[in-house]
């Protein structure tokens, strides 16, 4: 019969072995490239080194001026922090416009000059790999919760990864948020 430890260290090996392969293949936000509102590719991986606070956005929701707090919020945290709209018209289709018409509705209503990226969905069937990322533990290790409604924030470290979701009610002007940049 053999001693235990011959039988304990291959299982052990195996489990550690599992889990760097799982975390070695997981990816992170950084691997994503997209579309901004103009059109041009952003690759999201140029932000390495800034938090991110990604946020799907409507020009026609109760929510919408969170727009204002959203810009606020870029301004005062520029050097460690990008916020990323995405317009989406998942939710009540309060997002029907163009990409140039949803551009022109943010810089004239909202002044807005923080990262508008191209419409996409951010639920459904249809839904965009990045959001399918962002909503999946098994995919981004953290958070499991797909948007619900119009202005849902995902916070996301200096390395791509995701740290925490927030509702469309949570301010981004909010202590659940700042506490964490």
């Amino acid at each position: 019969m053999k001693p235990i430890t011959t039988l304990i260290i291959p299982v052990i090996a195996f489990f550690v072995l599992a889990f760097t392969i799982k975390n070695y293949n997981q990816k992170s936000v950084h691997d994503f490239t997209l579309k901004t509102i103009e059109g041009k590719d952003l690759n999201l991986s140029s932000l390495k080194g800034k938090k991110l606070l990604i946020v799907n956005v409507a020009s026609q929701c109760g929510f919408t001026p969170q727009y204002k707090n959203l810009q606020a919020l870029s301004d005062k945290y520029k050097d460690k922090l990008a916020v990323i709209g995405f317009p989406a018209n998942n939710f009540g289709s309060q997002e029907p416009g163009s990409n140039t018409e949803i551009k022109s509705f943010c810089t004239k209503n909202y002044g807005v000059t923080f990262t508008m990226m191209e419409k996409i969905s951010v639920s459904g069937e249809d839904m965009h790999p990045l959001y399918k990322f962002l909503s999946t533990k098994d995919l981004n290790g953290t958070v499991d919760k797909a948007p619900n409604w119009n202005f849902c924030k995902y916070l996301i470290d200096e390395n791509g990864k995701v740290i925490k979701f927030f509702p469309s009610k949570v301010d981004p002007l909010s202590e659940d948020i700042i506490s964490l940049l």
